[in-house]
């Protein structure tokens, strides 16, 4: 049997923790190839603590060697590296968000038609026990319609004090394009990808700016801290739904917690933990299933969905046009809280 052969560029955390061990554990259809990274070094020694054969200074050497990339590098450079691969022939993987604007994303699947090349995004709460389950539930009509979708993705204290999380030059925003935005393609996957009309947003910064914060993931300076820590937003859509939505990074709450849940026509549901609310027999009813922990984690289910497509044997879970839809939506959100008002989506 062929295998695909992986290359991954930006060899930080999310690549030594997510993206390289997942590849690594289905050896019988993907092999990693090649690494490349600015930090020679780090890719040099990633590459050893992997066993992976080849480091490239300059990404477009690497695109030789490799059928498909992985791309974990800071948002700015998504959309460059990935039109550079797609262009070169080769499949994209490329870490969330897709890019920074819309204008990048749809340059981006642009590409990928044009070569006739795979491009997916790493949303990968798609791929959670609770999700799968949460979208065969609306498929099967356990909740009918669904009218109100709500979500919080919240942090109490975990502004990410190390990479560039904080620069907004390199990464576009703060808690949203960070985290919040895993949750918004979840419920827009889950609602069946309906389309937005209206949005109206506000983000917030000033916690982090505040001097003397106790943060648990390290230290950062407050001094310059110029992107979002909180942000929340209301999504109306053009069948009629609405999506109540916050994130935060930092936020004087009790505790985090990730919440996601749909009201709908004949039922509801809370997607973490999995619920569902209807009435049965005169009563309402509560229902809860046994589910059992996945062997593996979502980011192997993700990895392996990408290869198997690659390979022709499956189709993606994430399409680059929903990755879009989600950018606009994000785009539209920091739009509104620049200027005052809603902002309307064609």
């Amino acid at each position: 049997m062929a295998k695909l052969k992986m290359g991954v560029i930006g060899v930080g955390g999310i690549a030594q923790e997510r993206h390289i061990p997942a590849y690594s554990g289905m050896q019988d259809i993907v092999e990693l190839t090649a690494l490349q990274d600015i930090n020679v070094e780090r890719a040099k020694e990633a590459a050893e603590n992997f066993q992976i054969p080849h480091v490239f200074e300059n990404y477009n050497e690497l695109f030789k060697e490799v059928d498909a990339v992985t791309i974990c590098t800071p948002n700015k450079f998504h959309s460059e590296i990935a039109i550079a691969a797609l262009e070169a022939g080769v499949h994209v993987l490329v870490e969330k968000p897709m890019a920074i604007t819309a204008e990048e994303c749809q340059a981006m699947i642009a590409a990928a038609q044009k070569n006739d090349r795979l491009l997916s995004i790493a949303y990968h709460y798609r791929f959670t026990p609770e999700g799968k389950l949460g979208k065969e539930a609306i498929i099967n009509g356990e909740i009918g319609e669904p009218l109100v979708t709500r979500v919080q993705a919240m942090r109490r204290r975990k502004v990410p004090g190390w990479g560039v999380f904080t620069n907004k030059d390199l990464q576009g925003g703060g808690s949203l394009i960070d985290f919040g935005c895993h949750l918004l393609d979840l419920a827009l996957w889950l609602l069946d990808d309906p389309k937005p009309v209206e949005v109206i947003g506000k983000t917030y910064d000033k916690l982090s700016k505040t001097p003397g914060q106790v943060n648990d993931w390290g230290a950062f300076d407050h001094e310059t801290f110029n992107v979002d820590d909180h942000v929340t937003s209301y999504i109306t859509f053009e069948n009629g739904m609405s999506l109540q939505f916050e994130c935060s990074w930092a936020a004087n709450i009790k505790e985090d917690y990730t919440a996601l849940s749909v009201s709908g026509v004949d039922g509801g549901m809370d997607v973490y933990p999995f619920q569902l609310y209807q009435t049965k027999y005169g009563t309402v009813w509560n229902s809860q299933p046994n589910l059992k922990e996945a062997n593996l984690s979502p980011g192997f289910y993700q990895a392996k969905n990408f290869v198997d497509s690659c390979l022709g044997n499956d189709e993606l879970v994430v399409k680059p046009e929903q990755a879009l839809k989600v950018t606009k939506l994000m785009e539209a959100i920091y739009k509104s809280s620049e200027i005052g008002s809603s902002v309307k989506l064609t």
